[in-house]
């Protein structure tokens, strides 16, 4: 799995959309407003009515998409013993021969679902878009809507509210006031996303160290993690120089802990891959940010897709 930032030119690049389809966006946002308005005058009462708080709340925890991780999750005291197993499982690992015929029965039939979830997706989409295109592309939906059918000239947008600006400029200035804040943990965090960036996409060794690193430092909450790495690149986005100059000050003045929080993150970015010349300068400096030298990476293990497929 890997993970690679794209921007709105990148979407430009695949081409604009024509009035008709434009006309088409148009009529699906104005009836879900029109749907949206309809629910908050006669229905939402209703549901507040006959829906209290804990019942509100049990919904949402039965709701199918979340159910159906939390069934093979730890919150399910059912699959306790699966932890005990998964590690006996993995001491008694053994390869198998390549001709094996277990083995050939699996990769075939990983390929069949994999063909089947291919087709079904193609299937899903196309239909999607057609239904799409058959109902907002309707000129009688798009006359009931407001919007004329036969009008080639680009839909205006509405501007946004002066409301929303002015929250944006409170965020900015709240994380700009953050910048100085945090310890070890917000410079480390601060640092890898510095590094990071210049690399523009993370792949699943990536979230693997992070997910590690998480547990190096007490294991908080996943939650109040995110908003952590999110607080810290949003920081590098409005003011990269501020944010890096403050690193050092958010550090303790022992050597040995700002040496060992540096080979955090030398130890991430090794996992990562091989390093480029712009990772490599980048992470001269946050050594120099840091007060260290750049040492040797450690290189955290990962097992090879192949290993696995053959393991028994």
């Amino acid at each position: 799995m890997r993970c690679e930032m794209r921007t709105l030119d990148d979407i430009r690049a695949l081409g604009c959309n024509d009035a008709a389809d434009e006309r088409r966006f148009a009529t699906a946002a104005r009836v879900s407003e029109v749907n949206l308005a309809l629910y908050r005058t006669f229905a939402q009462p209703i549901v507040r009515a006959m829906v209290s708080g804990p019942v509100a709340e049990a919904l949402r925890q039965l709701q199918p998409l979340r159910v159906q991780y939390q069934m093979f999750s730890n919150a399910n005291p059912f699959m306790a013993p699966i932890e005990g197993i998964a590690e006996e499982v993995r001491k008694n690992r053994r390869p198998v021969a390549d001709g094996n015929p277990l083995l050939a029965m699996q990769e075939n039939m990983s390929k069949q679902i994999v063909a089947a979830l291919d087709g079904w997706r193609d299937f899903i989409e196309a239909a999607s878009e057609r239904t799409f295109l058959m109902m907002y592309g309707s000129p009688a939906l798009q006359a009931a809507v407001g919007i004329d059918p036969s009008d080639t000239r680009p839909i205006r947008k509405a501007p946004k509210n002066r409301l929303y600006h002015e929250l944006v400029q409170k965020r900015i200035a709240e994380l700009k006031s953050r910048i100085p804040l945090g310890g070890v943990r917000e410079a480390v965090a601060r640092a890898l996303i510095y590094v990071g960036m210049g690399r523009r996409a993370v792949d699943e060794r990536g979230f693997e160290t992070l997910r590690r690193l998480r547990q190096r430092y007490d294991d908080v909450p996943l939650s109040e993690f995110k908003a952590l790495v999110r607080e810290q690149y949003f920081m590098l986005l409005i003011d990269e120089e501020a944010t890096l100059a403050a690193i050092p000050s958010m550090l303790p003045s022992e050597l040995e802990t700002r040496s060992k929080a540096f080979d955090v993150i030398t130890e991430v970015m090794a996992a990562m891959g091989k390093l480029s010349q712009e990772d490599e300068r980048r992470l001269r400096e946050v050594g120099g940010l840091f007060g260290v030298e750049q040492g040797e990476a450690t290189t955290i293990p990962f097992p090879r897709r192949g290993a696995q497929a053959k393991a028994s």
